[in-house]
């Protein structure tokens, strides 16, 4: 039994982690296709290191975003390999150009991660979700709110409630990161912020959010994605001098750095639910999420690009009292293989 696992940056490198370790458990081979689309050692080779993860038996080193462009180079490995299977996560240009892929080569997808969705189809990766949902086969949700969705929607794939793949690697690192790399600041006495998203780093928000920084009380430790970071130089932004900008961070140092924070400000899906399972309040730099219920309990507040919004939700950020758990209980990527094994092509 075999797959091909198509991954190509950040939060993927982070997903397919607990994953491959349930594959290998479970006797399920897999090959690794990294598309190259994070090629920065800090956003790609580093992951590899610090997870443990299985060395990418094909890297494309494609250093594009455009899923068009991966497809033929992707749709080649895979028919190489032959594979009973496809595995994707998430909502990326590599999750979309990996779907289509498999398409190529007459392949079932399986998409971990499946039916979430913020409402918002000005984002590319809302049109990515629902592009690949409706081509996968295996459709591997979080939470049950994600399966109604699918079954609105009309999905032909099987529909698996597993929980989140990311609560997995959470909790099985979360202590290793803070051990690693003990926070050089108090605990609780500085603002997260990381901005990376396509619509974020351009003008008018780039500004009005690098505004809404500048006016925190707090510290501010700010890991600066290449591209947001050459966005504020080219425009000429000015950070306030409690603003700490540093180069990217490997998973385990940011893990580290965001359980200890006492907010976080972001407009990263993953971490909003991290923040969530490290017990710290997130302020959400968009105007909607796919993660819903983090807003519901009231550990998560939406304030777009709004800089007088930000600096409110800042300083009246707490987590709820009585914070249920959301998306899993630490054990989807042993349910995903479970799942593969019943019932792959083959078996």
């Amino acid at each position: 039994m075999k797959l091909v696992t198509v991954v190509g940056n950040r939060p993927q490198f982070i997903k397919s982690a607990p994953v491959s370790v349930a594959l290998r458990e479970a006797g399920i081979e897999e090959v690794v296709v990294h598309t190259g689309q994070h090629y920065d050692r800090e956003l790609s080779d580093i992951f590899f290191e610090e997870l443990g993860l299985p060395a990418p038996r094909h890297r494309l080193d494609l250093h594009t975003a455009d899923p068009e462009a991966m497809r033929p180079a992707i749709a080649d490995r895979i028919r190489a390999e032959a594979p009973d299977l496809v595995l994707v996560y998430g909502d990326t240009h590599s999750t979309l150009a990996g779907a289509r892929a498999a398409g190529d080569a007459a392949v079932p997808v399986a998409h971990v991660e499946a039916g979430l969705r913020s409402g918002d189809l000005a984002m590319p990766e809302e049109r990515a979700r629902i592009e690949v949902d409706r081509v996968s086969w295996l459709l591997f949700c979080p939470d049950y709110r994600s399966r109604e969705t699918l079954e609105r929607e009309g999905v032909l794939g099987r529909i698996h409630v597993v929980g989140d793949v990311m609560a997995d690697a959470a909790r099985r690192f979360v202590r290793i990161a803070r051990e690693r790399f003990p926070v050089p600041h108090e605990p609780r006495s500085y603002v997260l912020a990381t901005v990376h998203r396509e619509a974020n780093v351009f003008q008018p928000r780039l500004g009005r959010i690098v505004a809404g920084l500048n006016r925190l009380a707090e510290p501010v430790v700010f890991p600066a994605h290449p591209r947001t970071r050459d966005q504020i130089a080219q425009e000429g932004l000015a950070l306030g001098p409690h603003v700490r900008v540093v180069e990217p961070l490997g998973y385990l140092e940011l893990a580290s750095l965001a359980s200890s924070a006492r907010v976080i400000v972001t407009d990263s899906g993953g971490l909003q639910k991290e923040a969530y399972w490290y017990g710290v309040p997130c302020v959400t730099l968009r105007p909607s999420t796919e993660w819903v219920d983090t807003v519901l309990t009231g550990a998560n507040v939406l304030v777009d690009d709004d800089p007088d919004a930000l600096v409110d939700a800042v300083s009246k950020a707490r987590m709820p009292e009585r914070a249920p758990a959301l998306y899993g209980d630490g054990h989807a990527s042993e349910r995903i293989a479970q799942v593969l094994l019943a019932t792959m092509p083959g078996r």
